[in-house]
């Protein structure tokens, strides 16, 4: 399929690397271009030529003469110069998620996968962990885990694959064709990337396109169902909604704190499967609950039985930064949520406490907090503001929480993480929460979400001892 092709391959990185290396494997004629020439991109490059593979660094915006195929990093935009280019020459252009399609062989396993704005690795990692449970070969993949093009083409069998998809790789991914999908939900975000939320809510609605078994929606969110609605499916392809109420047919939910499957059943209309207790899920916040019904959903697709559902819940553990509970101190409990990088996620760790010091700021990549503020404000004691753009949240505590208490630390260093926490416990009661839940990107103070949530469990931490 590629041998003796001419492939240029856009931009070097996480994703760029190993395609080259896998295309230039397969017999390919590989130019990597790449548009940055920092010491990193030169260390990729010095290792690619290394294996008889041309690259052209600082040079992204040409397409190189005799292109026959591009595969592009996600995070290239589509309306790139090189794109441009290829388009008009009528070249193709693949992503490094349509690579591994392309290239899976004839016994390959099939696909569960997962998108959404928000939640997409814990619930690719909790379904991972339920497959695991019935016994199946398996692992999680895509912008997690595993490679995907080392899951397709390494030695080792799976009977199925648990795969998170960003909407950069649905974009590049035209031809994919998973078992059965879900799109978790649907916020603003990236539009710098997609250009208008249409065309964002569009690339993630490529998961649903020719799904065998179940296309999983969140009942509570109907532009997921409206993607269902309007995806090209096999015929038999069912619509499963996911609810934290109680479910109607078709539907999984919850019962009196029992995780319900009215799916997956012999008649729907009338029954009902018991797959796990919320108390299971950990933890057992509203939109992680959403999460594991979703992961569930996607294994009674592919015919996980429910003790199977139960064992991989209680076997899951939570990634580090996402609403974990780091220390109780005074009374008080401190939770580092740093993956809340957008308003939706912060809505969701928001809403999983009843008395909250929050605290939050850094790049706001856009977005507005009005909405948030506003749903938020009854649970709120104080907020302790960081951050470069810490003043629309202020402004919008101003409109919507005005009595709500705010400490505005006019600092962007690393250290004012320590000043935040000592300010929200000067603010926090007994039985309070104090949550890191930024609604904002890091990289104004701090290389990425990992180290401002380091910062926060660092400081909480010294908090505890001195306390």
């Amino acid at each position: 399929m590629v041998k003796g092709k001419h492939i240029t391959v856009a931009g070097l990185g996480v994703s760029g690397v190993p395609a080259a290396k896998v295309l230039h494997g397969l017999g390919a004629h590989v130019t990597v271009v790449n548009d940055g020439a920092d010491e990193r991109a030169r260390a990729q490059a010095a290792e690619l030529e290394a294996l008889g593979i041309t690259v052209r660094l600082g040079d992204g915006a040409t397409l190189p003469e005799g292109t026959e195929l591009i595969v592009t990093a996600p995070g290239w935009k589509p309306d790139k110069p090189l794109f441009t280019a290829a388009r008009e020459a009528g070249v193709e252009i693949w992503g490094d998620v349509e690579l591994a399609w392309r290239l899976r062989g004839p016994d390959a396993a099939p696909w569960l996968a997962v998108t959404g704005t928000n939640g997409k690795t814990t619930t690719v990692q909790m379904l991972a962990s339920m497959l695991r449970a019935a016994g199946l070969r398996t692992a999680a993949v895509g912008n997690i885990g595993v490679s995907l093009l080392d899951a397709v083409l390494g030695e080792e069998r799976y009977d199925v694959l648990a795969v998170e998809l960003s909407s950069y790789q649905l974009h590049w991914a035209p031809s994919l064709r998973a078992h059965s999908a879900a799109v978790l939900n649907l916020a603003p975000d990236h539009l710098d990337w997609h250009g208008s939320m249409e065309a964002y809510a569009a690339d993630k609605g490529r998961i649903y396109e020719g799904n065998r078994v179940a296309c999983v929606y969140n009942a509570a969110d109907k532009a997921t169902e409206d993607l269902v609605r309007e995806a090209d499916v096999e015929e038999g392809c069912r619509a499963i909604g996911f609810t934290l109420g109680t479910p109607a047919p078709s539907q999984l939910g919850v019962v009196d704190g029992i995780l319900v499957d009215r799916a997956f059943v012999e008649d729907r209309h009338q029954n009902a499967q018991e797959l796990a207790e919320v108390s299971d899920v950990n933890p057992p916040a509203p939109h992680n609950i959403a999460n594991a019904l979703a992961a569930a959903a996607l294994a009674r697709a592919f015919g996980v039985p429910p003790t199977a559902v139960r064992d991989g819940l209680r076997a899951f553990t939570p990634d580090a930064h996402r609403i974990a509970h780091v220390a109780d101190v005074d009374g008080v409990a401190y939770v580092n949520d740093s993956k809340a990088t957008n308003t939706h996620a912060a809505e969701a760790s928001l809403a999983a406490y009843d008395s909250i010091v929050w605290i939050a700021g850094g790049l706001a990549k856009g977005a507005t907090f009005d909405e948030l503020v506003a749903k938020s404000a009854k649970r709120l004691r104080g907020v302790v503001l960081i951050g470069a753009d810490r003043a629309l949240i202020r402004d919008a505590l101003a409109r919507h929480a005005p009595e709500v208490p705010v400490v505005d630390l006019d600092r962007t260093d690393t250290g004012a993480m320590l000043a935040a926490v000592r300010e929200a416990r000067r603010l926090a009661v007994t039985g309070d929460t104090v949550l890191l839940a930024p609604a904002c990107a890091s990289m104004d103070m701090f290389a990425n979400y990992n180290k401002r949530g380091d910062a926060f469990t660092e400081a909480v931490r010294e908090l505890g001892a001195g306390a």
